[in-house]
């Protein structure tokens, strides 16, 4: 049985005293979570170092909302997975559907962000997801299909084991609409498929397959009882302690 996976992406919330209120709160309550459950926190940058202070030694891990595709070198504004990893980082998000949206970044720039966070001992968890349009124009298996294939051209079996792919549905995102458990398990369905088929079996088995669009105490428990659905991936819900502990005791495991 694969573990679930709970990763709160607090997207560009809270100041630095929240931060702290926030961290130490849900570390108050995660003692009663599934021991072999992975719970991650995704604050800004600047608390990144803040968290980290505060979640050294224990179970709740460390994540960023983005890094840059170089290494090294002359590019202002940006963050490398090596810097990511001094400050703590165990995962990155990679590919969210706002960074897409908003900032302009493609499949090829999702799998060069993916190969760099992989060479460097990064966990990406890897953003896909259809619009609102092109779910009702049917259109969604192609493109879950066309983002997984350029984003993961080229990875070795075990690599791809090892990576996190959260489905975001666009249209779900802050929306307050979800996919029903039965359409978000659909699509589940068709990403495990597809990493049968590029991967093998064993590796697609062993692959993380998170959801994420307005998931809330209130349906967690049903999403997250789908036998594809290994966790989430959370927005507005995980910046209340209480309630992204809420989600996290929702896991099937």
């Amino acid at each position: 049985m694969r573990p679930t996976v709970i990763a709160g992406n607090w997207k560009m919330n809270n100041d630095l005293e929240e931060t702290r209120t926030l961290v130490r709160g849900i570390l108050s309550g995660i003692d009663s979570l599934p021991s072999r459950d992975t719970i991650i926190i995704c604050p800004p940058f600047p608390f990144l170092l803040t968290s980290y202070d505060l979640v050294r030694g224990t179970r709740l891990r460390l994540g960023a909302q983005n890094m840059s595709h170089f290494d090294v070198g002359a590019y202002t504004g940006e963050v490398s997975a090596r810097m990511l990893m001094a400050v703590g980082c165990t995962h990155v998000i990679i590919g969210h559907s706002e960074r897409r949206q908003y900032y302009g970044e493609t499949d090829a720039g999702v799998k060069a962000k993916t190969d760099r966070a992989l060479q460097s001992g990064l966990i990406p968890i890897v953003c896909i997801g259809e619009t609102l349009a092109q779910r009702e124009q049917g259109e969604t298996s192609q493109v879950i299909a066309h983002q997984i294939r350029t984003g993961l051209e080229g990875l070795t079996a075990g690599q791809a084991a090892g990576i996190i792919i959260a489905y975001e549905p666009v249209w779900a995102i802050g929306t307050g609409k979800t996919a029903t458990p039965a359409q978000a398990q659909e699509v589940h369905i068709g990403i495990r498929s597809l990493l049968a088929e590029m991967f093998g079996k064993a590796s697609a088995d062993q692959t993380i397959i998170q959801y994420g669009g307005s998931v809330k105490p209130e349906n967690a428990a049903e999403l997250l009882g789908q036998p594809d659905i290994d966790g989430a991936l959370v927005g507005g819900a995980c910046l209340v302690a209480e309630s992204f502990l809420s989600i996290a005791r929702s896991a099937k495991s």
